[in-house]
């Protein structure tokens, strides 16, 4: 389908109307219609990929520093149009004429690996399977996780005196915790398969080859979700036959195995498979990304450490006469400020999804360029949250930018890190949840510590992590 580079050349009641894509591959526009988008092609065939993947952040910056906040570069197959900036945030995020699609947008990335997860479908399909699976977040099944969280993270924090390599360690916790929250199971010889599968399936989204040939990531990727697709169908049966409110009803699966839609339907079989499959992914990896970042800077800001340590004293009244850590309660949630903004500082600095994609299903305007329906656009979270456009000394750890005052005076899509609008995470409060009872936990038990000068050099795409592993020593107190 081709589609003109001017709205001008379209009759006037179809100008605006979005384009109908059965797949992400249809209707690209060919290269004269963004030829007036400055930017660049790169290599012959691989254009810019290998460029990019080496230095994500580094090439981001080049590029907005040569053509400004709006530049075209052909990647990965294809070409892209990125739009930097809290304004394109917006305009992308919170979609409120309805341009873009996610689904599409993420398609080239992820259609192999994470069909049809929450994130990979757009509009009315998605609000409705949104609100099916929201029940999951209510305050009930909340109050289950968080007696999982607290029992499972105390019961493995305990073990962790000494030097570590943290990174490892709280990936690890992060698929028991998934285990007894997510999927309601008591951890066993599927751990070392799923945690495969889901590492195979990451690292095959950003694969240079696209085709799962045999000894590629892709193919690994591709077997990865065969695994989980088999595994998950089983258990979603199983789950249906025990009724959501079993006793064994109360984790996420059971929660969206028995899920209605609007008209009392259940969602079907697949449709489960694949949106929890997307929803382990992302809740495993964004968290175990972010609470990585999260104890690098509290081993590395030890006035700001003992900050948080007073504050998680102070709510949970400090350990028992047995010296150990009282748990945090799901009502006093909202009463660790500091650690919220410590936490949130942490995603400032290092978003555990530094970019998003979309493609454009109508043409629309921005920066003062045409973009054409069909394009693929992407906006850049890890630029936004380090512009000094949006952030006073934006390579300083503060996370006295999140006062109330402050945030309400800055523009609302500088910070992005669980995305916007509709398609924002849907499990974000679990995110906190997670993050607040680790912090408790460790705060009552450990001082952290890392070398001095301790700057361990970070994976920065897809999802950030330190390469050594993040090493630490954690000494009781």
């Amino acid at each position: 389908m081709a589609t003109l580079a001017n709205p001008a050349d379209k009759p006037a009641d179809a100008a605006n109307e979005a384009q109908s894509f059965d797949h992400w591959s249809e209707g690209l526009p060919d290269e004269a219609a963004i030829a007036h988008i400055p930017g660049e092609a790169g290599w012959p065939l691989v254009g810019n990929t290998f460029r990019q993947l080496a230095d994500p952040h580094g090439f981001t910056q080049r590029m907005v520093e040569k053509y400004g906040k709006v530049y075209k570069t052909h990647a990965f197959g294809g070409w892209n149009v990125a739009l930097i900036g809290a304004d394109a945030n917006e305009l992308v995020l919170f979609n409120k004429d309805k341009i873009f699609s996610s689904e599409q947008g993420w398609g080239p990335v992820l259609d192999q690996l994470f069909p049809r997860g929450l994130m990979l479908i757009d509009f009315d399909h998605h609000r409705i399977d949104r609100r099916a699976l929201s029940i999951a977040f209510k305050p009930g099944p909340m109050r289950h996780y968080m007696g999982s969280l607290n029992s499972g993270i105390a019961r493995e924090v305990e073990g962790w005196a000494g030097p570590m390599k943290f990174q490892p360690a709280i990936k690890q916790l992060t698929l028991d915790l998934a285990a007894e929250s997510f999927l309601g199971i008591p951890w066993g010889p599927e751990a070392d398969a799923i945690n495969q599968a889901f590492v195979d399936m990451v690292q095959a989204s950003v694969a240079p080859i696209r085709t799962p040939l045999p000894f590629t990531k892709m193919k690994k990727g591709v077997d990865g979700r065969a695994y989980m697709v088999d595994y998950l169908t089983k258990e979603t049966h199983r789950r249906r036959a025990e009724g959501a409110d079993s006793t064994r009803g109360q984790d996420m699966f059971s929660q969206f195995a028995n899920a209605t839609r609007e008209d009392g339907s259940l969602l079907p079989v697949d449709q489960v498979v694949d949106h929890m499959s997307f929803l382990l992914m992302a809740a495993h990896d964004t968290i175990t990304s972010s609470a990585t970042s999260m104890l690098f800077y509290l081993a590395t800001q030890s006035e700001w450490q003992e900050k948080l340590r007073e504050e998680v004293i102070a709510v949970t009244g400090g350990p028992d006469a047995d010296g150990n850590p009282r748990p945090l309660s799901y009502d006093d949630l909202g009463k660790l400020d500091l650690t919220e903004m410590f936490f949130k500082e942490t995603l400032r600095m290092i978003p555990p999804v530094p970019s998003m994609p979309r493609r454009a299903l109508k043409d629309f305007e921005f920066g003062g360029y045409h973009i054409p329906a069909g394009q693929m656009v992407g906006i850049n979270i890890h630029w936004t949250h380090h512009s000094e456009e949006y952030w006073d000394n934006p390579a300083v750890f503060d996370p006295m930018r999140f006062t109330p005052d402050k945030v309400k005076a800055r523009h609302k899509y500088a910070w992005v890190p669980f995305g916007g609008g509709a398609h924002m995470c849907l499990g974000l409060h679990f995110a906190y949840m997670q993050v607040k009872v680790l912090m408790v936990q460790l705060l009552q038990r450990y001082r952290v510590k890392a070398a001095e000068g301790y700057t361990p050099e970070w994976q920065p795409w897809p999802i950030p992590q330190p390469k050594d592993g993040l090493r630490v020593e954690f000494k009781s107190l």
